[in-house]
């Protein structure tokens, strides 16, 4: 482009028998044509600097057309990442089915099995609670998990007594403590006497915070006559068993 512009038409000759009106078309081509002294670098660096500029507006469109591209379609996770989802997964579903499993098998010939005789509860100098319940208690089964993790919790504070309404061992104390609806807690500080009782399906958490203020030898316990959903105490009389060797 700069050589051709360098070019001095001017100094073409033409022949002299041409028409005058081609003579003057052709002069004022040649003309047109001459470039100003000192002009040529000028115009070559500015036709330079501007096909610079359109290939950096070129290269910029390019990468911003690839940082949408790459907005719109993420990088996919590798398969290390993939493998370590995965186990995550696996161990979190292992933990629930081992915790529910854990839940469900607690039942109320366990909670029985383990619990403290009544006298001798009545005799070692700490709290008590005490849980009148029945095997055909539906409610008694269902609370028999919240119960094992209260025990688990206390049990080296405050006894945890069973004692089954269907045994005609416990009739005084069925009187005694009022027992119309199972399963019936009844709360003892450490002298044997009834803080409070709380009857039926109840939150967890009366009988857990009910629990924790024996423990810290509370003068009372938060929830003192609550009752929620129960199983009449009167059906155990179909229930009833003669068994006097039997704590619970």
């Amino acid at each position: 482009m700069a050589g051709l512009a360098s070019l001095n038409w001017a100094a073409v000759p033409v022949a002299a028998a041409q028409s005058p009106g081609r003579r003057a078309m052709r002069a004022s081509w040649r003309i047109s044509c001459q470039t100003a002294p000192g002009g040529t670098s000028s115009e070559s660096a500015a036709t330079e600097e501007a096909l610079g500029k359109n290939e950096l507006d070129n290269d910029k469109s390019s990468l911003a057309s690839s940082a949408t591209q790459e907005a719109e379609f993420p990088e996919l996770p590798n398969k290390g990442t993939n493998r370590r989802v995965a186990l995550a997964s696996t161990f979190a579903a292992l933990g629930l089915f081992l915790s529910t499993r854990i839940d469900l098998g607690v039942s109320l010939k366990d909670l029985a099995a383990n619990a403290l005789p009544y006298e001798e509860a009545l005799s070692n100098g700490r709290p008590t609670v005490v849980e009148f319940y029945a095997d055909w208690c539906e409610v008694c089964r269902e609370l028999a998990p919240d119960i094992y993790k209260v025990e688990q919790q206390y049990k080296n504070r405050v006894n945890f007594v069973m004692l089954n309404v269907d045994n005609t061992k416990w009739e005084q104390e069925l009187d005694e403590f009022g027992v119309e609806g199972i399963p019936h807690f009844a709360f003892l500080d450490k002298e044997g006497n009834e803080e409070g009782n709380i009857v039926g399906r109840l939150p967890k958490q009366y009988l857990l915070e009910n629990v924790d203020a024996l423990a810290r030898g509370e003068e009372s316990v938060p929830h003192a006559r609550v009752v929620g959903q129960y199983s009449s105490a009167q059906s155990r009389k179909v229930h009833q068993v003669v068994d006097p060797r039997s704590h619970g």
